[in-house]
Order: C-alpha cells, then structure tokens, then sequence
C-alpha cells in the first residue's frame, strides 16, 4: 500500500511543477499584462463621447471649416471600456466638436506654463514662450500641446495697497523702496530724508498708478 501511495505523491508533485511553468511561459511569452499609461484619465463604463481625448482615435477632417460644427469618426483605444446611451458597450461612436485647431481655442480651454523670470512691469509689456496643453474633456484639430506667447503676469506676493500706504506714511525714510525689494533706491531715500520730500511726493505718485512695482518683476496682488 505504501509502495502504491509514493508513486502517487511524487505524480502529483511533477504536475505541479509543470503547471507552475505553464503559468510562467504564458506570463513571460504570452500577452503583455503591463497596462498603458492613458488608461489612468480612461473612467471605466462612462459615456463614451464624454472620452478624454487621450482614450480615444479619431479620423479628423484638417479641410473643415473653421468655426463649424463637425463630426468625427472615434474609436476608443484598447483596455479602455465604455458605453452608450443605452449603456450598451460601445467601441465606435461619432463625436461632435467645433472645427478649429487647438492653438485656436479661447485661453479656458488649455493651461500654460507660467515663467518667473520676465519684468510684468515694463513698457513695452514683456512677453515670453509658454507651453500649453489642452485641457482632457476639450477636443481640437492638431497636437494638443503647442508653443504661444503670453504677456508676463506672475506675482511674487506684494499688496499694491501696502506699498502705497508705506509711502504715504513711511516714504520719506524709504520704507516702500525697502518693501518692493529696492535696496538702493530705499538707501537714497533713507539718508536723503526723502529727497527732501520731492522724492517721496514722486513715488506716491508712482506707485499710485502702478508705475513702480516689486524689484522682481512681479505684479501686485
């Protein structure tokens, strides 16, 4: 009996191994189980025209006519699931959308880089190259990133009100130089008691109208 019971124990444990390696060589050889990145703005069982642009292909017209309304031929791209109005599942479907390019779309539409390093106050105004991308739910013609020239607009904290007030009250010791970040400025103005208040007159006008602003280049609050 315990001759019999041995040759059983050891089938069984050559059918394990070889299972292990079935599981192994269809793992390794077999489909690819990494999933794609784009899955992750993919919402499972949605709308499918409600899509991300980035879950799905669509067969666009660039001859359309710019301000019209267009229809698009789309098919969500694999691992992405999806459905109807019916909540039936859904791979082709047709999309509605403006015909325009996305560097065309109104400033809602996309988000841009900001650039700390350009003088918001300067004359002329400073610009600088932004990089905007396209916001996920918005669909256009061409790539959805694109290169556009913004007018520097970044602000590194200073209230215009306290600036004014300082100057006011403070400017003939150089108080409001000191506080925009003017050191020399606020030197002149601190051993020249003010230019003998004409200076200190001339900056409450200044900055009254915005004209002197933060040594940084920012914007007021």
């Amino acid at each position: 009996m315990a001759a019999g019971v041995r040759p059983l124990r050891g089938l069984r444990s050559v059918c394990r191994v070889l299972l292990f390696l079935s599981q192994f060589c269809i793992l390794s050889g077999g489909e690819s189980t990494e999933i794609p990145p784009y899955v992750m703005k993919c919402p499972s069982n949605g709308l499918c025209s409600r899509l991300p642009a980035d879950c799905i292909d669509c067969t666009t017209n660039f001859s359309c006519i710019y301000g019209k309304p267009v229809t698009f031929d789309c098919t969500v791209k694999p691992s992405v699931t999806c459905v109807d109005q019916d909540f039936k599942s859904q791979k082709n479907f047709i999309i509605n959308m403006t015909c325009r390019f996305c560097w065309q779309l109104p400033e809602t539409d996309y988000e841009c880089s900001n650039s700390t390093s350009c003088m918001t106050v300067s004359c002329p105004r400073q610009r600088y190259t932004a990089n905007c991308t396209v916001r996920d739910h918005v669909h256009c013609l061409g790539n959805r990133t694109f290169p556009k020239m913004l007018y520097c607009n970044w602000t590194g904290g200073y209230k215009w009100s306290t600036a004014l007030a300082l100057s006011i009250t403070l400017g003939g010791f150089g108080a409001d130089r000191f506080y925009l970040g003017q050191w020399r400025e606020g030197l002149g103005k601190l051993f020249s008691f003010g230019g003998l208040g004409i200076w200190t007159l001339i900056d409450v006008l200044l900055i009254g109208v915005g004209y002197v602003g933060p040594a940084d280049g920012s914007l007021y609050i």
